[in-house]
């Protein structure tokens, strides 16, 4: 009973309650725009109904607050945004947020079933290239203005839309096929992230919008070079940054790993050398004397006051002992290849291995039934094994992954 009340007082001393009904699709996500002011200096609460199970009690901050699948938050205009994520029909029913001695609503969220919404995306993308990816959406939103929406560390942005251009960004909707195509261009470090597509729908006081994550990962040209050579690893960062610390790290990049510039603009540490051009917006490192420990996967990092921003590129090593091998027609044949990580075992036919490099590390892979591969983890190092060789396979492959090694394949009649 004196929850009840609790509750009830709430009610009286939040003002007049407004209620609305929204709609969403299982496995997509929500975005209700409240129409009321977000007020900084006053508690949160939002509960289920009707049970008036809490999600969030009292809650205080100046702009953001999240809890789980729920997040309520400032939006440009002042008010408080509603946000949830990976509906399902659990999520159907009743809800009340109401901010202390100001404001409460009522809202009914109705969870329908629509393959438009079910998955989320992953898109790899390197600096510099135009990022494309597509955004289905429901039939009954065929005429509703399309947006793109992308997630902050405390804040979700409208990046485009019908009443928001960006000239990088670009909409066209194919409504025959209910998806709406995203193109961004010249992509630089900032843009990767979350996005979300949405399609916004208007009431009488309050709009939402209909969304789904696309996770777009940012990535540089692997560097390819051999086995004692040096290798620069370039790392571009938005001018903003100019002042910020930079970090270059291999592996999973722990703070102990982290080569750092701070303020000043060279650092050198053995064979290792970082130089910051803020006039360029890039800063280097250079690897001298390379051996087969140094490949790998390479953060570029500019350390914030909250986050760090990444960047990552992988240096592939070719190794300076080749294989060179003579077979005859019809003979069997097992290469073996070294590899730091087990779900990297690629094997590609090419005059120079940058032909083979495709996205990151991955390799062209030669798809044949003769061929195949074994993998003995532990000793890092795979087998590639050919059978029925025939005079066609003759050439030049190249075997590995961060670590490649050069094979000359000469098969006789």
């Amino acid at each position: 009973m004196k929850i009840l009340l609790i509750f009830f007082t709430f009610y009286l001393i939040s003002g007049a309650v407004r209620c609305f009904s929204v709609t969403g699709y299982s496995g997509g996500s929500l975005l209700v725009d409240s129409g009321e002011f977000w007020f900084s200096a006053n508690v949160k609460s939002f509960k289920k109904l009707p049970e008036w199970r809490s999600i969030m009690n009292d809650t205080k901050h100046e702009k953001w607050i999240n809890d789980g699948k729920f997040t309520l938050f400032q939006n440009n205009e002042g008010n408080l945004m509603i946000y949830i994520r990976n509906l399902n029909k659990h999520d159907a029913g009743g809800y009340w947020i109401g901010v202390l001695y100001k404001w409460g609503i009522d809202m009914t969220l109705n969870v329908e079933e629509d393959s438009c919404c079910s998955m989320s995306k992953r898109v790899m993308v390197r600096i510099g290239e135009t990022a494309t990816f597509s955004c289905e959406y429901s039939q009954k939103h065929i005429n509703d203005p399309k947006i793109i929406f992308k997630e902050g560390k405390n804040s979700i942005e409208t990046i485009y839309s019908t009443w928001k251009k960006e000239e990088r960004f670009n909409i066209s909707d194919d409504r025959h096929k209910n998806i709406f195509n995203v193109r961004i261009s010249a992509v630089r470090p900032d843009d990767g992230g979350v996005y979300l597509c949405g399609v916004w729908i208007r009431g009488q006081s309050y709009s939402y919008s209909i969304i789904k994550p696309v996770h777009l990962h940012i990535s540089m040209a692997p560097v390819v070079r051999r086995e004692g050579e040096s290798a620069e690893i370039i790392c571009p960062y938005d001018s903003i940054y100019k002042s910020k610390s930079k970090s270059l790290c291999k592996g999973k990049c722990s703070t102990r790993d982290r080569n750092t510039l701070n303020e000043e603009k060279e650092t050198k540490t053995d064979r290792l050398t970082l130089n910051d051009d803020g006039t360029a917006s890039v800063f280097t490192g250079t690897i001298t004397g390379l051996t087969a420990e140094d490949a790998g996967k390479y953060w570029c990092a500019v350390t914030l006051e909250r986050d760090v921003n990444y960047l990552y590129t992988h240096l592939i090593v070719i190794m300076n002992e080749e294989l060179n091998l003579t077979k005859y027609e019809g003979d069997d044949m097992s290469i073996q290849c070294k590899h730091h990580d087990e779900h990297q075992k690629l094997f590609c036919k090419a005059h120079e291995p940058s032909m083979c490099v495709k996205e990151g590390v991955s390799l062209e892979t030669i798809r044949d039934d003769r061929f195949s591969f074994s993998d003995e983890a532990s000793t890092g190092v795979f087998t590639v094994n050919i059978t029925d060789l025939r005079e066609e396979d003759s050439g030049i492959y190249w075997c590995g992954a961060h670590i490649i090694t050069k094979v000359n394949l000469n098969v006789k009649q």
